[in-house]
Order: C-alpha cells, then structure tokens, then sequence
C-alpha cells in the first residue's frame, strides 16, 4: 500500500489544449479520495494520469517516494476499475479473477490465496464456478473489483464503476464498496464519479475538480459546511445553495447583510470594519432555510411544491435573469403553493463570498 503524491502536474493535448495544470494532491496511504466535478472538467483524464494510461505534460507524480512519469502502467503497482465490466465471457468467476496471476506465472498455491480471500471479502464465493452472464450488473462489478484485489496493488483506481448499474443497483454496490474499504483499511483507493452522493458517502476527502484545476479538497462535511467558493458551495448539496445579492452594513464577530430584495441576514462569519459597504453573495442551503413571521432573508412567493415525503422542495418564482430560490422544509407543505412565504436562517447556516471566494476563509 502507498502514499501518492502530484505536484504540478498538467495536461495539455496537442501543446495547445490545456485540460489540467497546477495539481498538487498528497494522498496518504489508506485513504479513500473521491475525484468530482462537472463533465469535461479532467477528472478521468487524472485518473488516467496516475494510471500511466496517459502521459503526464508537465509536473511529477510519485508513488511511495519514487517518481514515476515515465514507468510503465503494469510496474506501478496500480489496478484499476472501469466502467464497463470487461470480464471475460467465456471464463468463469474465478478464472477472470485469476487469470493476470496466470499471466504473471504465479503458483497455483497462490493463485488458489488470492482468489479465495478476494471471494471473502466480496462475497463471491458461492459464484466461483458461474460465467458472468449468469451473475446480476452489480455480482459483475465485484468481479471486477476482484480482479484488482487479487493483484494486490499499491493503489485500487475505480474509474465512475457504478454509472452502468441501475439506481436501485448502485445504493447497493455503493455500500459493498464502503464494506470493502473497511476491510481493506490499508488499501489506498482513488475514485472518479459525477454523483456527489457517492462521493459524500464514500470519501475520506473529495477533490472537486473544475477551471482545470483543484476548487477545493477536504472531508465531505468540510466542503459541505464551509465551501471555499462558490463553486464548491453549488457543486456540493442538492438542490444547490442559493446565492443571494446584498451588502454589509454592520461587522464584527457577526455580520449584517442588506439584501438587494429588502430582507436582512445575520452571518456568524466574522467581518472587518473595512467591509462595510462590501458587495457580497449571501449563500444559505435549500434545507438550512426556515419559515419566519419576523425578520426575513427572503421572501418570496412559491411557484411550485414537490412533496417527496419526508421533506417539500419550495419552488419560488424567479425574479429577473436570477436562478430562483429554493428552500427544503420538512414534511408535506403542498398548501404553500401560490402563497407568499419569509424564510430565514441561521446565522451559523449563512455564507458569505465576494468574488466568488469564501469570507470564511481569510481569517
């Protein structure tokens, strides 16, 4: 198992089409890192990268200490995971999960090890002797997996491997893989997927990928609770965080907001004198939002309800070329539709960012 680290790494194709620059990721050994971020932002291409399936332009990437650019993918001690399955149709279970050891000239003895530990710890012991057309989309996948632990690598690559099984079919391979991660506490893994979930529920740390470079890293929670920018903030959650426009009036160790819709918000992120009169972006969470007959954030009057049970997603009209506001309240709220409603947050619950950078941040 190993550290890995990228410093100043870039990808250009053709000298002139730059899709990433200045990464620079320290990932340590037994971590669980997540790769996110919108289509075309490099993510696979990263992925590949550390793989030695794509050429590195510029910048290093070491495994272990050792620089590796140049070392070909079967030295570096790297499997990986794609998206489709590529198991061999005519073989079975464990002749797929066996068959690089085969190639590398392994004994039986320990060909017959790998195989049977990897069966254990994905729970494919009663498949062995099937043939992959007789196992469901996610059984395949864990083959696929298997494939990989069975080489015991330094880093398992897992390139987006659940985007082929259905919804019901990706929870469940989804938490299989959290399983195996858990039993695999050493095990360093990389993983690429455009479903925040996944990443939220799966990840030690997620690197949001975007602009060709990195937003930001950090735990789930960190990017969930205190993004660095906005991009992070609207990448991460869904529905979206909104961004309301308004301006300091009051700083301190909390900070008084005018919005330009004529309510008032209180922030808990602590302001200089100098910023009064600062133009900002006030970002409050869908599900951070709650009703209020007094001082309000918004208010607003709601286009459309969507009762998903639990909660109600409250539509609001939009209001100019602004995206329209959002709020998440729990329970069934079917009969908001077409009022007017104030909704409010607390302060603790309310970001700030000017140019798109997190207030937070600079102290």
């Amino acid at each position: 198992m190993a550290d890995l680290r990228l410093t100043d790494v870039a990808k250009t194709y053709g000298g002139t089409v730059e899709v990433l620059k200045d990464i620079n990721l320290d990932i340590k050994q037994g971590e669980l890192i997540v790769f996110v971020g919108p289509s075309g932002c490099g993510k696979s291409t990263l992925l590949r990268m550390i793989a030695g399936l794509e050429k590195i332009t510029d910048g290093t990437l070491e495994i272990d200490g050792q620089k590796v650019n140049d070392v070909p993918p079967a030295q570096r001690g790297i499997a990986m995971v794609f998206q489709s399955y590529a198991l061999y149709p005519h073989m079975t279970v464990k002749d797929n999960m066996s068959f690089a050891l085969k190639l590398a000239k392994k004994s039986n003895e320990e060909i017959e090890e790998a195989v049977n530990n990897a069966a254990r710890i994905l729970q494919l012991e009663p498949y062995l002797d099937r043939l992959p057309k007789a196992l469901s989309g996610g059984q395949r996948q864990r083959v696929a997996i298997g494939r990989s632990i069975v080489r015991d690598p330094k880093v398992y690559l897992f390139d987006e491997p659940l985007s082929n099984l259905d919804a019901a079919l990706r929870v469940a391979t989804r938490i299989e893989i959290a399983q195996l991660k858990e039993s695999m506490p050493e095990s360093t893994m990389i993983y690429v997927t455009h479903d925040q979930v996944e990443a939220m529920t799966l990840a030690s740390r997620i690197v949001v990928l975007a602009n060709k470079g990195i937003a930001q890293v950090g735990s789930p929670l960190e990017l969930y609770q205190r993004p660095e920018n906005e991009f992070v903030a609207q990448f991460i959650g869904s529905p979206s965080m909104n961004l309301l426009p308004g301006e300091i009036v009051e700083t301190g160790d909390h900070t008084t907001i005018r919005l330009e819709g004529g309510g008032t918000a209180i922030s808990a992120v602590p302001s200089q004198t100098s910023d009064r009169g600062l133009k900002v972006n006030v970002g409050v969470r869908p599900e951070d939002f709650v009703e209020t007959d007094g001082d309000y954030i918004y208010n607003g009057t709601v286009g459309i309800t969507e009762a998903l049970g639990e909660v109600t997603l409250l539509y609001f009209e939009p209001e100019g070329d602004r995206d329209a506001i959002i709020g998440k309240l729990p329970g069934i709220h079917a009969d908001l539709r077409g009022q007017k409603v104030r909704m409010t947050a607390a302060p603790e619950k309310v970001h700030l960012f000017s140019n798109g950078q997190s207030l937070l941040y600079r102290h």
